[in-house]
């Protein structure tokens, strides 16, 4: 029987989902009244909306001036395969594994492409030897793993002098961490990770090496329609003023430039940082004194400050088979989600049993606080049930 009495506070928003995220604070759907409906997105208002989703973008972002930012189907998803089928084949390609998109990515090369690559993984919680990226290479890795917690620290092992070029899905790194613009060539994200945004579109930036790459080579296989970028051997510049490729949600971008309209006024890029940092502290101050749980990412350095993965590590759960692991951390997440103070914070469903929880800026540091006692209440709760099996 749990005697742990349940907390007094809760949470005021409950939303700490990896995807999609946590609306900024103060989010109302009467934000989007002026989104462009029941009309074309080509019409001139709704390229200016797009125009004005994509200046935001690059104004809050911090994206240098000779970057093209574009709009694409498919979610992060989406983005980064139009960089995968049409840039990768003139050099021997290289791949970051640590978690599942890093693996799906090792995937797409591999078994769709058949292209020759040497594959650099590492266990849930760790990174590969980055010492082993080559700059003769085409690279393809994750900035943030958003399934493992695990980041790279900074883009110290891409070489400023790379022949290749450098492919990052930076999804749930994007407004938190900062990106290297000068050591990355192609970076994708999507609205529904830091911003909050809804799901279903991708952000696609090039730098000017991948317009180099996409002019100057043509992939032996077929190209599908929603991932041609050139035309007669130039970069198609109006899908990155505005004219996307495919029909795109018009309440979803407005959306998208009500988050990036916010993130502006708080300070942005900085200030959007120091949040998703003070997010992580709160639970790095209670996961310090907590004996039944580690963060996945050992190495402070190596952390996540967005999807923050957790892992019990009570002997009375550590000594139980995989499958019963995984079952106490499903209940766990499960009775938070019935008691209403915190919704979709299982861990991912391919890597290790345990809690993912998102801190992105769009999630108060106060409702974390206020979760960490409903944290200790919830394990005691699936522990006394275990004991008493």
């Amino acid at each position: 029987m749990n005697t742990l009495a349940k907390p007094a506070m809760r949470p005021a928003r409950p939303e700490f989902s990896s995807g999609p995220c946590a609306k900024r604070p103060g989010w109302n759907p009467q934000n989007l009244q002026n989104a462009v409906l029941g009309r074309s997105h080509r019409s001139k208002l709704g390229k200016a909306r797009l125009k004005e989703a994509i200046d935001r973008t690059r104004e809050v972002l911090q994206v240098p001036d000779d970057y093209l930012i574009g709009i694409v189907a498919g979610s992060d998803t989406g983005a980064v395969e139009m960089a995968l089928w049409s840039m990768l084949g003139p050099k021997t390609v290289q791949l970051l594994a640590f978690e599942s998109f890093g693996k799906d990515w090792v995937t797409d090369v591999v078994k769709q492409l058949k292209l020759p690559a040497e594959v650099l993984d590492a266990p849930y919680g760790e990174l590969p030897d980055l010492t082993k990226v080559r700059k003769d290479a085409d690279l393809v890795f994750t900035w943030n793993g958003t399934t493992s917690g695990v980041k790279v620290p900074n883009a110290d092992f891409i070489a400023a002098d790379r022949e290749g070029i450098t492919i990052c899905d930076a999804t749930s790194a994007a407004f938190a961490q900062d990106l290297d613009w000068a050591k990355l060539d192609v970076v994708t994200f999507s609205w529904q990770k830091a911003l909050g945004g809804e799901g279903a579109h991708g952000i696609l930036i090039l730098g000017p090496r991948a317009v180099v790459r996409l002019e100057s080579y043509t992939p032996a296989w077929p190209m599908p329609k929603l991932f041609r970028m050139t035309k007669g051997g130039k970069v198609s510049l109006d899908i990155f003023e505005g004219a996307t490729i495919n029909t795109p949600s018009m309440l979803c971008v407005e959306d998208a430039i009500d988050a990036l309209k916010w993130g502006a006024s708080i300070g942005g890029l900085p200030e959007m940082q120091r949040r998703a940092d003070a997010n992580l502290g709160a639970l790095a101050d209670w996961v310090a004194k907590t004996p039944w749980v580690e963060f996945l990412a050992a190495d402070p350095a190596i952390r996540s400050n967005t999807s923050v993965c957790l892992k019990v590590v009570d002997p009375a759960v550590t000594a139980l088979s995989d499958d019963a692991q995984a079952d106490f951390a499903k209940k766990l997440a499960a009775i938070l989600e019935k008691e209403g103070v915190a919704l979709d914070i299982g861990g991912y469903r391919d890597a290790p049993a345990g809690l993912r929880i998102w801190c992105g800026a769009t999630v108060e540091t106060s409702d974390l606080e206020a979760l960490t006692p409903w944290l200790d209440w919830a394990f005691a709760s699936t522990a006394a049930d275990l004991q008493a099996a």
